[in-house]
């Protein structure tokens, strides 16, 4: 398994599905760790001339892609779980990134929000293009224009979102969004600690979407209303089509040990999961009779994180 910083906040709950699934089988795991500041094309060389490993699964795998992919089309086993390149030939699992941006602004228009500020990713990201898009097609679909003062780009750090809801905030009041939709949970914790010094009541005056569910995002204050990603699922599944790969016997085992996370292969594979807790968004005028009603109920919404499992011909 290769696998970037495991500071990353998905990273631990990826492997922890790869566990899960392993556990369950007569493989063990070798983990390498890449930092950010170099690609680690001489660490994927140590991995392919060692001749201990029967298949890769690669995490992230950011600039490596493109050796990955001359790998896979050599017949070495090897599944992807990345959100930085569009899947092109590798086994790849990952989620619909559009679908869940549109359910997520979506909401936001069902609550009567009108003036729906976008936080975006970098652009050399798959996932923020698509996460982008998604936005933009459920304001479409709404009959809403794309107003360009309201899309920012961050950089998916926290404090990219800290400069970008200042850059928000900072403009004349009649200006300002009722609702932000922020590309990922780590930017959204910067905004809403700029709404906090700034005096902003969350959801009350800005409501915020978020995208990952982050572990953190439950206990922040207020807790932050995203869309989930399942990593652990991601990681259960990766490794599953990684060792069905290496051995077909192995798969038929599997099936009659009744899955945690049946799987189909006949793709794309859809997962429908979770549910998503609505605490830092809300209706532009909400009365608190209507919050505290909504609190009482525990109003919950669907997330729209579906699994994807993309499944080329193997060489």
């Amino acid at each position: 398994m290769l696998a970037p910083q495991l500071t990353w906040p998905a990273v631990p709950e990826i492997i922890h599905g790869v566990a899960e699934y392993i556990e369950s089988t007569t493989y063990e795991i070798v983990l390498y760790s890449m930092g950010a500041e170099r690609n680690h094309s001489d660490v994927l060389d140590r991995i392919m001339g060692m001749k201990m490993v029967a298949g890769l699964l690669a995490i992230f795998p950011g600039e490596l892609s493109h050796l990955l992919t001359n790998r896979f089309k050599q017949g070495f086993p090897l599944v992807s779980i990345d959100d930085q390149v569009e899947p092109a030939t590798l086994p790849w699992v990952g989620v619909n990134n559009i679908a869940s941006a549109y359910e997520a602004t979506q909401h936001l228009i069902d609550l009567g929000h009108r003036r729906i500020a976008h936080i975006s990713g970098p652009q050399s990201y798959y996932c923020a293009r698509e996460r982008y898009q998604g936005y933009c097609q459920a304001l479409q679909d709404a009959g809403m224009a794309i107003d360009s003062s309201l899309l920012i780009q961050g950089t998916f750090e926290p404090a990219s979102g800290r400069e970008c809801a200042t850059q928000l905030f900072s403009r004349d009041r009649h200006e300002w969004p009722t609702a932000i939709f922020v590309a990922n949970d780590q930017m959204a914790y910067g905004v809403l600690e700029v709404a906090e010094q700034w005096d902003i009541r969350i959801p009350e005056e800005i409501s915020i979407v978020g995208f990952d569910d982050n572990s953190l995002s439950a206990h922040i204050k207020p807790s932050l209303t995203t869309i989930r990603q399942p990593f652990s699922e991601m990681g259960y599944k990766a490794i599953e089509a990684l060792i069905t790969m290496i051995d077909q016997k192995h798969r038929r085992n599997k099936r009659r040990n009744h899955d945690r996370y049946p799987m189909d292969q006949s793709i794309p594979l859809k997962i429908f999961n979770g549910t998503m807790l609505c605490v830092s968004s809300c209706p532009p005028t909400w009365s608190l009779a209507h919050r505290a009603l909504s609190l009482t109920c525990s109003q919950l919404m669907r997330s729209a994180s579906y699994l994807y499992l993309f499944w080329p011909e193997y060489p």
